[in-house]
């Protein structure tokens, strides 16, 4: 059977780069074995859910590139959960309970002053049906527990390795809230096995309950897919980032100018074995990818080094990949502009204001010191069409004539016919000015 895998986002907020690692992470592992990527829309959370945040959930994914191969809502799918919790309410998996959250909190706290672990003590599985009749005489509404078997769950993680959860350190999970609303766990089971879903792949978060997510397969569906766990994001400085997520969204990175592959680049190296490099495309990612390269240890991001990448991605990014943007951006496309633009840009952007500062207009900075240099420099330009070899031809020549080297005598060249300290080479530049536009800047 060929690998089919999901990512299943809650439709409450922004896709974060937490969150696309995840996806990613799916997406390789099914395209790198010609599988399928599932997106699921966990929705069942009526109240947060939106439309407006499904539409951008699915817009980050399309701008990304990881493009699904099928989708749903499980708001459409409440029938067949229905169906499968009434199965397992009539096998005794699946029991009320009563305590309100007060309640269970005291015996937590309780659990704790007596050095137990906070474990669900069953107590509802010794309820008779009189106290049950009096619990809903007062107006209380049961929410529903799983049944865990007390047994060791053991499983080769796609990551770890083997991975074993005792379910009798575990409370039963929660199903069902008392106004009947599905937690996630249900659900998800229930999808994985009517999509027929290989492999879930999520953050070691999930390792303990993966632990009784797979009694919970087994009980309906006799198999459980495999699991594999990557280890979660940290900061910079080790510490976790959930609290810097909603900073970091992907919609937002790219109104700041993120390349889509700078982004996915970053994510699918950090925390393995292989170096960050820039990829030009999702291909090149899937070709080298493997879960066994991942570390154990936790993934730092660096928003610094998505810049720093940012970079070095768009200094190896041929023309066509971005003509049509820069197009859109008012930017007059050739290879020439190109050679000489893509080594100095942080964004793409950044191609806007090195237009700019081809076609003008310009202020020239000249100091008074090197006024009767730069009258030089506009005497000595080159006649006729420039080219590759002027300005070396050029700066030759005034070399000998002022007897100027070094800062002393590119410095004030590149002030005046660019009005600043850094940018392109200004052998590559010269040509893309012209000697019309230069001598103009030159002559103040």
């Amino acid at each position: 059977m060929s690998a089919k895998v999901r990512f299943a986002p809650s439709p409450t907020g922004k896709l974060h780069v937490g969150n696309i690692r995840t996806a990613l992470t799916n997406f390789l592992y099914a395209k790198g074995q010609g599988g399928q990527f599932v997106l699921r829309i966990d929705d069942t959370d009526l109240e947060r859910s939106t439309k407006a945040f499904e539409d951008g959930i699915k817009a980050d994914l399309e701008w990304l590139g990881l493009n699904w191969d099928e989708t749903f809502r499980q708001s459409e799918r409440f029938e067949r959960y229905d169906a499968v919790a009434d199965d397992l309410r009539q096998r005794g998996l699946l029991y009320p309970c009563y305590e309100t959250g007060d309640e269970l909190d005291r015996k937590r706290k309780l659990q704790r002053a007596q050095g137990k672990p906070p474990v669900y003590d069953r107590a509802a599985l010794t309820l008779t049906d009189a106290q049950k009749a009096a619990y809903e005489a007062e107006g209380r509404k049961p929410h529903w527990r799983f049944k865990l078997s007390g047994k060791t769950v053991t499983w080769t993680d796609l990551v770890r390795g083997d991975t074993p959860i005792d379910t009798a350190s575990l409370s039963d999970p929660i199903l069902i809230r008392e106004d009947g609303s599905y937690l996630y766990t249900l659900p998800s089971v229930i999808d994985d096995i009517d999509t027929g879903i290989t492999a879930i792949i999520r953050g070691e978060d999930h390792v303990t309950n993966s632990g009784a997510q797979i009694e919970i397969f087994e009980a309906i569906a006799g198999k459980a897919p495999d699991m594999g766990h990557h280890p979660l994001l940290v900061g910079p400085d080790g510490e976790k980032l959930s609290k810097r997520l909603g900073t970091l969204s992907i919609s937002g990175l790219a109104e700041e100018g993120i390349e889509a592959m700078t982004i996915l680049s970053l994510l699918a190296k950090i925390g393995t074995s292989d170096p960050v490099e820039p990829r030009l495309s999702i291909e090149a990612l899937a070709a080298d990818f493997d879960l066994s390269k991942f570390s154990r240890a936790p993934a730092r991001f660096d928003p610094e080094e998505l810049t720093r990448l940012n970079a070095r991605l768009l200094h190896e990014t041929p023309l066509e990949s971005v003509r049509s943007r820069l197009s859109a951006m008012g930017v007059d496309v050739t290879p020439e502009f190109w050679e000489a633009a893509r080594p100095n840009l942080d964004r793409l952007e950044d191609a806007v204001t090195l237009r700019n500062l081809i076609e003008g207009p310009v202020t020239p900075v000249v100091a008074d010191e090197d006024r009767d240099f730069i009258a030089t420099a506009a005497e000595a330009l080159p006649a006729g069409t420039l080219d590759a070899g002027s300005w070396s031809a050029w700066t030759s020549e005034l070399k000998a004539q002022t007897g100027r080297k070094g800062r002393g005598l590119f410095m004030p060249l590149r002030l005046a016919l660019t009005g600043e300290s850094h940018g392109p080479e200004m052998d590559k530049l010269l040509v893309l000015i012209g000697r019309e536009r230069a001598l103009s800047r030159l002559n103040g």
